[in-house]
């Protein structure tokens, strides 16, 4: 290769890999940008600020609900899939005045006593004396007639006097009663 050949053909190799960095990196800001990431050159600019977390107090509540269950009639795919969709409406009291409404989806064989169930409710109410509204997300299991139930308060999803309510519920069916007991963190709220 001639000495001319060489220098075009390295101009043009430097050229390449300069515009395949510049597209590398305008690809990794249109990455961190949709994302809602940002970065800058100056660090002291862009430096995080600690997080001033409100103190939460751990609280329990108890009671009893009523709850009726409304089937839906199956649309054609649930149907072919063999998951039933039911309408929840539930009054709770106690500790927790409120009501509620939610939708399930469930499948299973109860002759074997087995199945399973996804659901979502919007409380509303008062919690020991703060008035709002949250949502709760349950995921219940049964096996041989034995239940498990995970049921769970929507990561912000408090409202009013309940806002970042945090924790999770157990269910109690006894003698065909229905009763809970909440285990929930509350911020504290600030003295005035």
């Amino acid at each position: 290769m001639s000495t001319q050949a060489t220098t075009t053909f390295k101009e043009k190799s430097r050229e390449a890999r300069e515009r395949g960095f510049r597209a590398g990196a305008v690809g990794a800001v249109g990455v961190c940008l949709s994302l809602g990431l940002s970065f800058s050159a100056n660090p002291q600019t862009n430096s995080p600020k600690p997080i001033q977390k409100e103190k939460s107090i751990k609280m329990q509540a108890s009671g009893t609900f009523d709850v009726k269950v409304l089937p839906q009639a199956p649309d054609e795919n649930s149907q072919e899939a063999g998951i039933s969709r039911l309408l929840l409406d539930k009054q709770f009291h106690g500790d927790l005045e409120a009501g509620s409404k939610g939708q399930m989806l469930a499948s299973g064989s109860p002759a074997e006593g087995s199945g399973g169930y996804v659901a979502m409710e919007k409380v509303s109410g008062t919690l020991n004396g703060r008035k709002g509204s949250f949502m709760l997300q349950h995921n219940g299991t049964m096996r041989g007639g034995v239940a498990e139930m995970i049921v769970t308060v929507v990561p912000g999803s408090g409202a009013g006097q309940l806002v970042g309510l945090e924790g999770k519920m157990k269910i109690i069916i006894a003698d065909g009663k229905h009763s809970y007991e909440f285990e929930y963190a509350l911020a504290q709220s600030p003295v005035k």
